[in-house]
């Protein structure tokens, strides 16, 4: 009976002086990523578009801090935008095979550039190579009585295909997506 006692007390001993049942966890990311598909009912399961982006947060700064004219943009925050086509599409006069791209911009006063890049995998903008560009596409920017802190992405369904809009604080940017 000493013997099941010691082994019992010695058993108890072990589990609460080790860490294997502690798995530590990060808090929420200051940036979340979501995910805006087209078409975008849940009910609808074939999809013809997904981006995959992290929405960072005006949090009293201006777009233009964030995302300087003239400079190729990472379209969020984190890694880079990831744009999956299911479906071959036309944009901006430009086919787009079916495939996965990352999406950058070089934001404008009245029209952004929409980068569609063969690298994935990329953190943010910093290895962004010209070299691995499938396409650039103008898409009209423009501004809204609304704001958004948070960066969106939005689908709006339109005759023959749909338009990625792209919304933060009140700029506005479209897309035209034939598909």
């Amino acid at each position: 009976m000493k013997k099941l006692f010691a082994l019992s007390i010695l058993m108890l001993a072990l589990v609460f002086t080790t860490d294997a049942s502690a798995q530590k966890f990060g808090g929420l990311d200051k940036s979340p990523m979501d995910v805006a598909t087209y078409p975008s009912s849940y009910k609808v399961s074939d999809k013809a578009v997904r981006v995959t982006y992290s929405r960072p947060q005006l949090k009293g700064r201006s777009v233009s801090e964030l995302a300087p004219a003239g400079e190729v943009w990472r379209t969020g925050a984190n890694e880079a935008v990831e744009i999956t086509f299911y479906k071959d599409a036309k944009i901006g006069g430009t086919d787009i095979k079916a495939g996965t791209y990352s999406l950058f911009t070089i934001p404008g006063e009245s029209e952004w550039t929409v980068i569609f890049n063969n690298n994935l995998n990329q953190w943010g903008a910093y290895s962004y190579s010209k070299k691995a560009d499938v396409a650039r596409v103008k898409a009209s920017a423009s501004t809204d009585s609304e704001s958004l802190d948070a960066f969106s992405i939005a689908f709006k369904e339109v005759d023959g295909g749909t338009h990625l809009v792209m919304g933060w604080g009140t700029t506005r940017v479209s897309l035209p997506i034939m598909m």
